[in-house]
């Protein structure tokens, strides 16, 4: 699901004429990761995952099926996902053009566009929901770039709302299909 996740973005990302010609790393950005790169990088790193509490919903959804039954199942836990983006490169000027271009783009899509869904995400709604420029969740991005071992970059937070589906549909029976009223006229 995740991997599903990171090409969903890097094909968004690759929409833009502007990215064609870079490339797009999901891999820890540590030391080594600065000293492998050939050439211009975005990186988008994955360093956060829990739950949206403030999504969550008891509330159970019917399904009708073409036999006249139906299945009830809880809707999907709704997971934020969030990324560190920088872009690596060996003048700031352009990891600062490029972070700047790749904003844009995220900003550009409050929802990820159906047709770039794909593996576990197609067919899912509702459409993933994303959110750029929040505060990192779990700590300061000093904290991060200390735990990794590497220098502090400019970096970009993107968070995206995935569902999960947790749980297995169960049968709900069969649906009223007619209901009979009786009444009784009193004189």
């Amino acid at each position: 699901m995740l991997q599903d996740l990171n090409e969903i973005l890097k094909d968004l990302l690759k929409q833009s004429d502007v990215f064609q010609e870079i490339d797009i790393s999901f891999d820890a950005p540590d030391s080594k990761f600065a000293n492998q790169l050939q050439r211009l990088t975005i990186n988008l790193f994955l360093y956060d995952i829990r739950e949206n509490i403030e999504l969550r919903s008891n509330d159970w959804l019917i399904q009708r099926q073409s036999d006249g039954t139906a299945v009830k199942y809880q809707p999907p836990v709704r997971v934020d996902c969030s990324y560190l983006i920088t872009v690596w490169s060996k003048s700031y000027n352009d990891e600062y053009r490029y972070l700047g271009e790749v904003m844009k783009v995220l900003l550009r899509y409050p929802k990820i566009p159906n047709e770039l869904l794909k593996g576990s995400f197609q067919g899912k709604e509702p459409p993933l929901r994303t959110s750029v420029l929040r505060p990192p969740q779990s700590q300061n991005s000093t904290e991060i770039w200390q735990a990794m071992g590497g220098t502090p970059k400019t970096i970009l937070n993107y968070t995206v709302t995935i569902a999960v589906d947790v749980n297995e549909p169960i049968e709900a029976g069969k649906l009223v299909q007619e209901s009979i009223v009786n009444y009784e006229v009193k004189q």
